[in-house]
Parts: structure tokens; sequence; C-alpha cells
């Protein structure tokens, strides 16, 4: 066993000094993009909660308010009205650094995480909009963690990375029909917590996080049709790297935004695969909020930044 951990610890030292030799043949410059203020959250202030997006409506819940209380509620969010509505609580234990997903199903899905006092959990639950509902689906088949990563394509939810005693690198994928999980490849780059990620064009784009309290800027594309990971252009030496970011998509291009790297706005096509910096998101710098894109516009909101928690929501208009 130790001398696995020397190996790994080896391995890994290697990858991050490549990391910092590999040359960045790119060029970074300020673009457009505007930033809105929007209602607040009218539930907690807090961090390290999930949302997910049913159609053209955003749903906020679970985190840690101000004074470290583990939340259970929840919340939707009408961009068209730019109103809060309270839903149904999340039947489950109060929790913190869990992962939630949508499906084409129209239903959410939420779970793993940690509870008040401190317990990995792996258990799911599926949100059904329809009814404001929730049930207790088929628990996570890999370890119980808190900061893993989640997406979704078609209409098939996947699960990677996070930490359940040590820093994780495989990949899970959840089929509703059968209320199923099946592991996938792992990822091509080392195990990590704090990751960030986007969807464009059924394929999933992962990357910075940190692993061993050091922030990576390598970044992975997952095709899940042929399961295989492809890595693709790391975030540039000349931004930060960053963890606790989130990322989301509109077109073709992905975001990485906020995070342990500051206020940085991090913009990736797709097509290119060429990453660009645009102007910084005009919110108070935070860690652990939640992102996701309606429309063409996307959305910031709750986090943290030392012992304040946020409620503020931001709107970003990429074309403005």
């Amino acid at each position: 066993m130790k001398v696995n951990a020397i190996v790994r610890s080896i391995g890994l030292g290697l990858f991050l000094l490549l990391q910092q030799c590999t040359p960045q043949s790119i060029s970074l410059s300020p673009s457009t993009g505007d930033w809105n203020i929007r209602a607040e959250l009218e539930g907690p202030a807090r961090s390290a909660a999930v949302s997910f997006t049913i159609g053209n409506i955003a749903y906020i819940g679970t985190g840690l308010d101000v004074s470290n209380n583990s939340l259970a509620d929840f919340w939707k969010y009408d961009p068209s009205r730019n109103a809060w509505t309270q839903v149904a609580d999340f039947p489950g234990k109060a929790r913190s650094e869990a992962v939630a997903f949508a499906t084409r199903s129209k239903k959410g899905y939420l779970g793993t995480g940690m509870d008040a006092q401190g317990n990995l959990l792996r258990d799911f639950y599926e949100y059904d909009p329809t009814t404001n509902a929730w049930k207790r689906i088929a628990d996570f088949s890999g370890s119980a963690r808190r900061s893993a990563t989640a997406f979704s394509m078609y209409d098939l939810g996947f699960v990677a990375l996070g930490f359940d005693g040590s820093e994780r690198a495989d990949l899970w994928r959840y089929n509703s029909s059968a209320n199923q999980w099946t592991e996938r490849k792992y990822i091509g780059g080392p195990a990590r917590v704090g990751a960030a990620a986007f969807v464009i064009n059924n394929l999933a784009y992962v990357g910075a996080g940190s692993s061993q309290n050091v922030n990576l800027s390598d970044f992975w594309m997952y095709d899940p049709d042929n399961n295989i990971w492809t890595q693709r252009r790391n975030i540039p030496d000349a931004i930060s790297a960053s963890s606790g970011a989130v990322g989301f998509s509109i077109d073709n291009t992905g975001y990485f935004v906020t995070g342990s790297g500051g206020r940085q706005v991090l913009v990736y096509n797709s097509v290119t695969d060429f990453w660009t910096e645009q102007r910084p998101f005009e919110g108070s710098s935070r860690s652990k909020a939640v992102g996701f894109a309606i429309g063409q516009k996307g959305y910031i909101t709750t986090g943290s930044n030392g012992n304040t928690r946020f409620d503020d929501l931001w709107e970003f208009d990429p074309t403005y």
C-alpha cells in the first residue's frame, strides 16, 4: 500500500510538472459580455449548493448557510418574471457539496454530498416539477463522497470525481429508465475535487479543480457514445488555475466563472479548442457558487468568500 501511494504521488508530481512546462500557444484578450444584477434568492444565503434546469426554469437548493448549518430548502427561478418561488424541500438529509443534474425526461436528480456531522453520503433522489414531489431512487453506485462533478447528456446523468476520504477520478452513468448506475471510464488526468463542467453538442467538458491542494489547469472532453476521454487545450498559464468554479454553456461556447482564481470569466470555443478571458464577473469574488444557462443568458448565484455567504443573482449576456 505504501509503495502504491508513493507511485501515485510521483505520478501526480510529474503531471503537475508537465502542466507547468507545457507551452501555451494562446493569447488572451478581454472581450465583450455584460453582467446585470437580478432578483436575489429569497431563501438563506448559502454556499456549496446545487442547481439544475428544467425547461426555462432553474432549481437551486441545499448548501451551507452563514452559520454553517446544512440546508434542505429548494427554490425555482423564472427568468421571464425575474422571480423566485419556493418548492418542496429536499427530503433527504440536509447537505452541502452534493451534485445535481436534469435529464431530457424533465426530471431533476440530486445526491451525494456531506451532512452537518461530516458524514459522506451516496443516496439519490428524483424531483418531478409537474407534481412538485421528490422520490428516492437507486443509491449512487460509487463511494459516498462530496465535491464531485455532475452533468447530463441525452436522458443520462453522470457523476464524476470528488472526495471519499481520498480524491477520486472515476465516472458513473445513471440511466433513469432502468434506475441503474454503471461505471464508465476514469478521467485521463489526476483525481480531483472542485472541478467544473459544461456540455456542448452531447460532449462533456471537465477541468480545473484541485489535487492534493494544488489547483489544476488540465481540461478534458468526454464522449459518452464511445466512452472516451480526450485531453483538450489546457487553461492557459496566464489565467490562474481555479477550484470551486462554476461552468455553463451557451451555444458552442463554454464558460468557467469565479472560483478560487477570483472573479475571472474563462471562455472556451469548442470548435477551435481555444480559450479567451472576458471582462471579470461584476459580483463579489466567490467560490462554491452555482451556475446555469437558460436560453442565451448565463447565471451565477450563491457561493462564499471566507465567512460570507451570498444570495445575489447575476445574469450574463455574452452578446453585449
